[in-house]
């Protein structure tokens, strides 16, 4: 069974970083696509940023382009969103899924979603 288990969530001061984790597990790291996404209570689901093995791209929304970066390591089946110059708009429960094997381009999921998989969050929290 595919497993997404979220972690690195907690409270920052508006400025810092935060680097979650997606620990993955149930499947070969070598075909997926694997995006974080964000939800604030009342609003919409946003796609925050994707990452495939196999086209190896990367995709981001453009409130947390240039502040986030997105990277595999795939010998730990984890992925990883660092995120820097954290706002109190980034203040959200963040989600990682996964589509495993990996059917649409990355810039899809974030649009669209699609991804079969979801972990159950961790909550980021930025203070000012």
């Amino acid at each position: 069974e595919v497993q997404l288990v979220e972690s690195g969530g907690g409270l920052v001061q508006a400025g810092g970083s935060l680097r979650l984790s997606c620990a993955a597990s149930g499947f070969t790291f070598d075909d997926y696509a694997i995006g974080w996404f964000r939800q604030v209570p009342g609003k919409e689901r946003e796609g925050v940023s994707c990452i495939s093995s196999r086209d190896s791209g990367t995709s981001y929304s453009e409130s947390v382009k240039g502040r986030f970066t997105i990277s595999s390591d795939n010998a730990k089946n984890t992925v990883y969103l660092q995120m820097n110059s954290l706002k109190a708009e980034d203040t959200a429960v963040y989600y990682c899924a996964a589509d495993v094997p990996q059917y649409y381009s990355c810039s899809y999921y974030l649009t669209y979603y699609g991804m079969d998989y979801w972990g159950k969050g961790t909550l980021v929290t930025v203070s000012s």
